[in-house]
Protein backbone atom coordinates (compact mmCIF):
# COMPACT_ATOMS: atom_id res chain seq x y z
CA UNK A 1 0.00 0.00 0.00
CA UNK A 2 2.85 2.38 0.75
CA UNK A 3 4.36 1.82 -2.69
CA UNK A 4 1.07 2.50 -4.45
CA UNK A 5 1.39 4.57 -7.60
CA UNK A 6 -1.15 7.33 -8.01
CA UNK A 7 -1.59 6.35 -11.65
CA UNK A 8 -2.85 2.84 -10.80
CA UNK A 9 -6.56 2.24 -10.85
CA UNK A 10 -8.18 1.85 -7.44
CA UNK A 11 -10.43 -1.04 -8.54
CA UNK A 12 -7.46 -3.07 -9.79
CA UNK A 13 -5.60 -2.53 -6.51
CA UNK A 14 -8.68 -3.51 -4.52
CA UNK A 15 -9.08 -6.64 -6.63
CA UNK A 16 -5.48 -7.63 -5.88
CA UNK A 17 -5.94 -7.04 -2.15
CA UNK A 18 -9.19 -9.01 -2.12
CA UNK A 19 -7.62 -11.95 -3.99
CA UNK A 20 -4.66 -11.99 -1.58
CA UNK A 21 -7.00 -12.06 1.42
CA UNK A 22 -9.06 -14.88 -0.12
CA UNK A 23 -5.94 -16.88 -0.97
CA UNK A 24 -4.53 -16.44 2.54
CA UNK A 25 -7.84 -17.40 4.15
CA UNK A 26 -8.18 -20.47 1.93
CA UNK A 27 -4.61 -21.52 2.73
CA UNK A 28 -4.86 -21.01 6.49
CA UNK A 29 -8.51 -21.96 7.15
CA UNK A 30 -9.37 -24.25 4.25
CA UNK A 31 -12.69 -24.53 2.48
CA UNK A 32 -15.87 -25.61 4.19
CA UNK A 33 -18.66 -26.99 2.05
CA UNK A 34 -22.10 -26.35 3.45
CA UNK A 35 -24.39 -29.33 3.59
CA UNK A 36 -27.85 -28.91 2.22
CA UNK A 37 -30.29 -29.49 5.06
CA UNK A 38 -33.44 -29.28 2.92
CA UNK A 39 -33.55 -32.27 0.56
CA UNK A 40 -36.67 -30.90 -1.15
CA UNK A 41 -34.79 -27.78 -2.28
CA UNK A 42 -34.05 -28.30 -5.98
CA UNK A 43 -32.84 -26.32 -9.01
CA UNK A 44 -36.27 -24.77 -9.56
CA UNK A 45 -36.27 -23.48 -5.97
CA UNK A 46 -32.89 -21.85 -6.58
CA UNK A 47 -34.24 -20.29 -9.77
CA UNK A 48 -37.23 -18.91 -7.86
CA UNK A 49 -34.87 -17.39 -5.29
CA UNK A 50 -32.87 -15.72 -8.07
CA UNK A 51 -36.05 -14.38 -9.67
CA UNK A 52 -37.23 -13.04 -6.33
CA UNK A 53 -33.87 -11.36 -5.71
CA UNK A 54 -33.93 -9.75 -9.18
CA UNK A 55 -37.52 -8.55 -8.71
CA UNK A 56 -36.61 -7.06 -5.33
CA UNK A 57 -33.60 -5.25 -6.80
CA UNK A 58 -35.84 -3.92 -9.59
CA UNK A 59 -38.36 -2.72 -7.00
CA UNK A 60 -35.59 -1.02 -4.95
CA UNK A 61 -34.35 0.82 -8.06
CA UNK A 62 -37.85 1.80 -9.18
CA UNK A 63 -40.64 1.45 -6.58
CA UNK A 64 -43.43 1.69 -9.15
CA UNK A 65 -46.74 -0.15 -8.85
CA UNK A 66 -45.85 -2.61 -11.63
CA UNK A 67 -42.59 -3.58 -9.89
CA UNK A 68 -44.43 -4.07 -6.58
CA UNK A 69 -46.99 -6.31 -8.30
CA UNK A 70 -44.23 -8.24 -10.07
CA UNK A 71 -42.38 -8.77 -6.77
CA UNK A 72 -45.54 -9.93 -5.00
CA UNK A 73 -46.39 -12.36 -7.83
CA UNK A 74 -42.90 -13.88 -7.79
CA UNK A 75 -42.97 -14.17 -3.99
CA UNK A 76 -46.35 -15.91 -4.14
CA UNK A 77 -45.19 -18.32 -6.87
CA UNK A 78 -41.96 -19.07 -5.01
CA UNK A 79 -43.78 -19.74 -1.74
CA UNK A 80 -46.26 -22.02 -3.52
CA UNK A 81 -43.44 -23.94 -5.20
CA UNK A 82 -41.50 -24.32 -1.92
CA UNK A 83 -44.64 -25.47 -0.11
CA UNK A 84 -45.52 -28.02 -2.83
CA UNK A 85 -41.97 -29.40 -2.94
CA UNK A 86 -41.90 -29.78 0.84
CA UNK A 87 -45.32 -31.50 0.86
CA UNK A 88 -44.23 -33.92 -1.87
CA UNK A 89 -41.00 -34.72 0.01
CA UNK A 90 -42.87 -35.30 3.28
CA UNK A 91 -45.42 -37.50 1.51
CA UNK A 92 -42.65 -39.71 0.10
CA UNK A 93 -40.96 -39.95 3.52
CA UNK A 94 -44.25 -40.85 5.24
CA UNK A 95 -44.89 -43.54 2.62
CA UNK A 96 -41.40 -44.91 3.28
CA UNK A 97 -42.17 -45.04 7.02
CA UNK A 98 -45.46 -46.79 6.31
CA UNK A 99 -43.76 -49.34 4.05
CA UNK A 100 -41.05 -49.99 6.66
CA UNK A 101 -43.77 -50.50 9.25
CA UNK A 102 -45.66 -52.99 7.07
CA UNK A 103 -42.58 -55.08 6.26
CA UNK A 104 -41.34 -54.93 9.88
CA UNK A 105 -38.18 -53.05 8.96
CA UNK A 106 -37.97 -51.47 12.40
CA UNK A 107 -34.45 -50.13 12.09
CA UNK A 108 -35.27 -47.85 9.14
CA UNK A 109 -38.70 -47.07 10.62
CA UNK A 110 -37.28 -45.76 13.91
CA UNK A 111 -34.39 -44.06 12.12
CA UNK A 112 -36.91 -42.15 9.97
CA UNK A 113 -39.08 -41.29 12.97
CA UNK A 114 -36.09 -40.00 14.91
CA UNK A 115 -35.04 -37.92 11.90
CA UNK A 116 -38.40 -36.15 11.95
CA UNK A 117 -38.47 -35.81 15.74
CA UNK A 118 -35.01 -34.26 16.01
CA UNK A 119 -35.12 -31.92 13.06
CA UNK A 120 -31.97 -29.97 12.29
CA UNK A 121 -29.34 -29.92 15.02
CA UNK A 122 -26.17 -27.99 14.28
CA UNK A 123 -22.88 -29.55 15.23
CA UNK A 124 -20.52 -27.55 17.34
CA UNK A 125 -16.85 -28.06 16.67
CA UNK A 126 -15.53 -25.62 19.23
CA UNK A 127 -14.11 -26.49 22.65
CA UNK A 128 -12.46 -24.53 25.43
CA UNK A 129 -8.81 -25.04 26.26
CA UNK A 130 -7.28 -25.10 29.75
CA UNK A 131 -7.32 -21.30 29.95
CA UNK A 132 -10.99 -21.05 28.91
CA UNK A 133 -10.29 -19.73 25.40
CA UNK A 134 -12.28 -21.14 22.47
CA UNK A 135 -10.44 -23.47 20.10
CA UNK A 136 -11.82 -24.22 16.61
CA UNK A 137 -8.86 -25.83 14.82
CA UNK A 138 -9.29 -29.62 14.45
CA UNK A 139 -5.70 -30.37 15.53
CA UNK A 140 -6.03 -28.15 18.60
CA UNK A 141 -9.36 -29.78 19.47
CA UNK A 142 -7.83 -33.25 19.26
CA UNK A 143 -4.88 -32.16 21.40
CA UNK A 144 -7.27 -30.65 23.95
CA UNK A 145 -9.29 -33.88 24.22
CA UNK A 146 -6.08 -35.93 24.47
CA UNK A 147 -4.86 -33.76 27.37
CA UNK A 148 -8.26 -33.78 29.05
CA UNK A 149 -8.59 -37.57 29.06
CA UNK A 150 -4.96 -38.13 30.00
CA UNK A 151 -5.49 -35.91 33.06
CA UNK A 152 -8.66 -37.72 34.03
CA UNK A 153 -7.62 -41.30 33.31
CA UNK A 154 -3.94 -41.26 34.25
CA UNK A 155 -3.83 -40.77 38.00
CA UNK A 156 -0.21 -40.68 39.19
CA UNK A 157 -0.68 -39.35 42.69
CA UNK A 158 -2.17 -42.46 44.27
CA UNK A 159 0.19 -43.33 47.12
CA UNK A 160 -1.61 -46.03 49.08
CA UNK A 161 -2.94 -48.85 46.97
CA UNK A 162 -4.02 -51.86 48.98
CA UNK A 163 -5.10 -55.20 47.77
CA UNK A 164 -8.66 -55.77 48.79
CA UNK A 165 -10.04 -59.21 49.27
CA UNK A 166 -12.62 -60.06 46.67
CA UNK A 167 -15.45 -62.16 48.00
CA UNK A 168 -17.39 -64.11 45.44
CA UNK A 169 -20.88 -65.40 45.89
CA UNK A 170 -21.79 -68.82 44.71
CA UNK A 171 -24.55 -68.71 42.10
CA UNK A 172 -27.97 -69.37 43.61
CA UNK A 173 -29.39 -70.59 40.29
CA UNK A 174 -28.17 -73.89 38.99
CA UNK A 175 -26.90 -74.14 35.44
CA UNK A 176 -29.67 -75.12 33.01
CA UNK A 177 -29.70 -78.66 31.75
CA UNK A 178 -29.86 -79.62 28.09
CA UNK A 179 -33.58 -80.38 28.54
CA UNK A 180 -34.23 -76.87 29.93
CA UNK A 181 -32.46 -75.28 26.94
CA UNK A 182 -34.47 -77.36 24.43
CA UNK A 183 -37.71 -76.45 26.23
CA UNK A 184 -36.87 -72.72 26.09
CA UNK A 185 -36.10 -72.93 22.36
CA UNK A 186 -39.43 -74.67 21.70
CA UNK A 187 -41.25 -71.90 23.59
CA UNK A 188 -39.50 -69.28 21.46
CA UNK A 189 -40.48 -71.09 18.26
CA UNK A 190 -44.12 -71.29 19.36
CA UNK A 191 -44.22 -67.59 20.27
CA UNK A 192 -42.80 -66.69 16.83
CA UNK A 193 -45.50 -68.76 15.09
CA UNK A 194 -48.33 -67.12 17.07
CA UNK A 195 -47.06 -63.63 16.21
CA UNK A 196 -47.20 -64.24 12.45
Amino acid sequence: MENLNVDEEVNRVWKNIKENIKTSAKYSLGLHEWKQHKPWFDKECADFLDQRKQAKMQWIRDPSRSNVDNLNNIRRDASRHFRNNKKAYLKVKIEELETNSKINNFRDLYRGINHFKKGYQPRTTIVKDEKGDLVADSHSIMARWRNYFSQILNVYEVKDVRQAEIHTVEPLVLEPSAFDVELAIEKLKKSQITRH
